[in-house]
């Protein structure tokens, strides 16, 4: 009778718990550990409040614009209790999903803080002791967390972290964001809608610098639509307390004032402390390093999630969990695919909400590579002028020699569920005839992907 694989996962998250339920169906041996809550501080402190407030947002927003379909002005308004309570819920629910799958799946379940001991063992301290397990395979996927800056301390009050905005303690009267990342966008957007101020610094020359020029510039414009300050190649350095709350003072001289203000410029690795280094684990700048089967330094030492230093998304965190179980149990050694982080679909929950996945009209021309860009309006579509929605397009970047799909952008209410529809193509090598021929309903959103198509 064969032993079973002892794999020992340090971090509750995406990343950890699909690792852990896939290779316990696959016969492991598994052992997870969890120092704050299943299912990931980053996902459930992070990613699962500000959508939960960003639909709030969303909602208030179309209680703004329904007259426009045929229907009386609401009035509505944020009860925050309400919505912190609304918030916690939805977290609960997911957490206990979560834990009742592993339980399902025999996986064992430690409350603890662990490290490594050597590249076999792991030291896990619990709330009544230590206790050391033997590992044939570690995976760490402790996630990142909030990076604050010398210049700033956060007080919970005024000056916030992003984990301390989920609401705030009061609602800001007028809100100052320092990142126009995606995090920083998103919650201009969030408290936007809330009937805040919003003044938002930009590091750079345009919001969201990592993303296409047409896309970032949409965005903007709703931005300043909704009276939302910029404060355009502008970089924080300081954040004091006022008498009215408080003061952002910028490189540039500029000085933006308001009740709150808000960090969101990145996330530093959880690594820390864990003995990795002891353990011959190789990290660049607290990330662990890995190759394309997610191991570390250490071919036994895996990482996946946020401190790989990967895309940080849960979706690929998730892959990424999965992709590991198949290699400690050996099922890569049949039919495997490696990720493809290229290729992976990601969003931003603004208004109007932006996905995009695969290859970038920018990046194309910057290198020189010959693409086909198609680009259709929302407006084009029955649905959203039925939804009174039309902001927004669909754009496609193909090869223009073989019609295969290379990458897409949306703009534009349900970007990231149709962005889907693209994602597909890109990973499978679709070629845009196969989405124009595809008989997608009619009236919808999605009928736009095909004329973008064609």
């Amino acid at each position: 009778m064969s032993v079973a694989v002892k794999f020992v996962i340090i971090g509750g998250g995406p990343a950890g718990n699909t690792a852990a339920t896939y290779a316990a169906r696959l016969g492991a041996d598994v052992t997870l550990i969890e120092r704050d809550v299943l299912g990931g501080a980053a996902h459930l402190w992070d990613c699962i409040p500000s959508k939960t407030m960003i639909a709030t947002g969303g909602a208030m927003s179309f209680a703004d614009r329904i007259s426009g379909m045929g229907l009386s002005h609401l009035d509505a308004h944020l009860e925050v209790d309400a919505q912190r309570k609304r918030i916690q819920d939805i977290e609960n629910r997911l957490k206990d999903h979560v834990t009742e799958l592993l339980v399902s799946q025999e996986v064992r379940l430690i409350h603890g803080t662990a490290r490594l001991k050597g590249p076999h063992a792991v030291v896990v301290e619990t709330q009544t002791g230590l206790e050391e397990l033997e590992a044939d395979a570690i995976l760490v996927s402790t996630g990142t967390r909030p990076r604050i800056p010398a210049w700033v301390e956060p007080d919970g009050d005024r000056i916030l972290t992003t984990r301390q905005a989920y609401p705030p303690k009061t609602m800001p009267e007028h809100l100052v964001v320092v990142g126009s990342g995606v995090t920083g966008v998103e919650f201009v957007h969030m408290f936007a809608s809330f009937g805040s101020k919003v003044t938002l610094i930009v590091s750079r020359q345009q919001v969201l610098p990592n993303k296409d020029p047409e896309v970032a510039a949409a965005l903007e414009d709703e931005l300043l639509r909704r009276g939302v300050r910029l404060f355009k190649g502008a970089r924080a350095e300081m954040i004091e307390r006022t008498e009215a709350g408080v003061a952002v003072a910028c490189d540039d001289g500029r000085v933006a004032l308001g009740t709150h203000a808000l960090l969101a410029i990145g996330s530093i690795p959880n690594s820390d402390g864990m003995g990795l280094e002891e353990a011959g684990v190789v990290t660049d700048g607290g990330y662990i390093e890995i190759n394309q089967h997610c191991q570390s330094s250490v071919p036994h030492i895996y990482a996946a999630g946020d401190v790989s230093g990967k895309l940080p998304l849960s979706s690929v965190a998730s892959m990424q969990g999965r992709k590991i179980a198949e290699h400690v149990m050996g099922i890569h050694t049949r039919e495997h695919r490696h990720i493809d982080y290229e290729k992976a679909a990601s969003a931003i929950f603004t208004e109007p909400e932006i996905a995009d996945v695969g290859l970038a009209e920018a990046d194309a021309f910057a290198t020189g590579r010959k693409i086909r860009v198609t680009k259709v309006p929302y407006a084009a579509t029955a649905k959203a002028l039925i939804n009174d929605d039309p902001g927004g397009f669909v754009k496609i970047i193909s090869d223009p020699a073989t019609g295969v799909v290379l990458g897409g952008s949306i703009v534009g209410r349900h970007a990231a569920e149709l962005i889907s529809v693209i994602a597909l193509a890109v990973t499978a090598n679709l070629k845009v005839s196969d989405i124009v021929e595809s008989c997608l309903v009619h009236p919808t959103l999605s009928e736009a992907l095909a004329d973008a198509a064609e």
